[in-house]
């Protein structure tokens, strides 16, 4: 059988000890080793970072190793990410601050550093790039990849290309991650959660419809509570329950999602790694630890979040037409307001100006609870902040001012150059 050291990154065959679970590399006698009977046919990938805002607040900052860390903001606040020490507490990620703070009283809170995750993501992503153009990222810590046709180009197979990645990751970046490794991107994504961290997982063509079988449906993308109180209502819980209706039934029964559960039931998913899979919009938000109307307070937010979403479109090399504003009232009451900008943009500073103004139109004093701040309609950013605003002699010195404070932070830190307004 193939396997493969994922610390030295000897590939070799191997006998009836890989069933076993005591095998271990000839070479360095690493017991981290991958052996499957497909191990080296297989080219469809998904990477996932571990826990990788902590992860990297753990990189940056050795004291909180071995401490449960919460990457999150606020009492009323929401968990962005939580160290695997803290999710042995229960703390999962999108979980109410309160709740994780009760679960794990003892863990370090640390508030989100945007522009140093989206600084890492690009470096892990010049890493794939050398491996493969095929790149479909999700998000900033996890992507698809398509190593079709690549042992040709780099002399090995996807496996040995991938565990190198996870290797190159933690010696260089001090980033952990997980691979799953299949014939189609639904088994890819599957399988790279089924040994985090650190892990490296095979669901093989053969095998695919044994290894579904017995289990949830809930691992299905797209299947949350509702749906899967839909699918129990009519008898089915897994895999094997999905396999066993009809395609028809399932349309007539599930309406459009019922012939992708038919397919996704037998493991079949066409869907190809694409570079330039289209992204919607880009948002952040933020949950006040006291509702307020304080202007001042607000306008602090509106900009620190312009900015966060500015650097997220940056990232991405994208640019937004479309500013939105959210606001959640104590009664939970939800304001959205749209405005559309002359040029597509990515500046923090035009975001800004259009979502203030928005919340100077919104006629909504408060108190809020929530503020967000988001960009849609986008583009490619080479055609956006294109004409310049001929009204506002002073938007191109904007522009340029926050071209050389991006350089300086890049260079020296985020916290190198500040606005005033962002003290707020």
């Amino acid at each position: 059988m193939p396997a493969l050291c994922r610390d030295c990154l000897t590939p070799f065959e191997t006998g009836p000890a890989a069933a076993s679970g005591l095998l271990r590399c000839p070479a360095c006698r690493s017991p981290r080793v991958t052996a499957h009977p497909e191990l080296f046919d297989l080219s469809i990938a998904h990477m996932d970072c571990d826990a990788f805002y902590a992860s990297v607040e753990k990189r940056d900052n050795p004291a909180l190793r071995d401490k449960p860390v919460i990457v999150g903001g606020g009492r009323r606040g929401v968990v962005t990410t939580a160290c695997y020490i803290a999710r042995i507490k229960g703390v999962r990620s999108a979980m109410p601050m309160f709740q994780a703070t009760r679960l794990c009283p003892e863990a370090v809170i640390v508030k989100p550093r945007m522009q140093v995750y989206v600084e890492v993501s690009r470096q892990i992503r010049a890493m794939m790039e050398d491996m493969t153009p095929a790149i479909e990222p999700l998000s900033l810590d996890e992507a698809f990849l398509d190593l079709t046709g690549t042992t040709r180009l780099h002399g090995a197979p996807p496996a040995v290309m991938l565990a190198r990645l996870l290797k190159q990751m933690e010696t260089e970046l001090g980033i952990g991650g997980s691979v799953g490794l299949s014939h189609n991107k639904f088994l890819a994504k599957l399988a790279s959660d089924l040994d985090k961290p650190r892990g490296f997982s095979v669901i093989g063509e053969t095998e695919t419809e044994d290894f579904l079988a017995p289990r949830s449906v809930r691992l299905i993308w797209g299947v949350g509570q509702a749906a899967a109180t839909a699918l129990e209502a009519a008898g089915i819980r897994s895999f094997a329950d999905l396999r066993r209706w009809d395609r028809k039934a399932l349309s007539e029964r599930f309406g459009a999602h019922g012939d992708r559960l038919w397919h996704l039931a037998r493991g079949q998913d066409n869907r190809r790694v694409t570079r330039n899979a289209s992204v919607k919009s880009i948002s952040n938000e933020t949950t006040f630890n006291e509702d307020t109307a304080d202007a001042d307070v607000l306008d602090g937010h509106i900009w620190r979040l312009a900015e966060k979403v500015s650097d997220r479109a940056k990232a991405k090399d994208l640019a937004g037409r479309v500013v939105v504003l959210k606001l959640k009232r104590h009664n939970h009451r939800l304001l959205t307001r749209r405005g559309t900008l002359r040029d597509a943009s990515q500046m923090a500073e035009v975001i800004y100006r259009k979502a203030r103004e928005l919340y100077d139109q919104a006629g909504d004093a408060g108190p809020f609870r929530l503020l967000g701040v988001g960009i849609s309609d986008l583009m490619p950013a080479a055609r956006g902040d294109l004409s310049g605003d001929f009204l506002d002699p002073d938007a191109a010195r904007r522009s340029a001012a926050e071209v050389a404070r991006d350089r300086i932070r890049a260079r020296f830190g985020q916290d190198a150059i500040t606005k005033g307004r962002s003290l707020r």
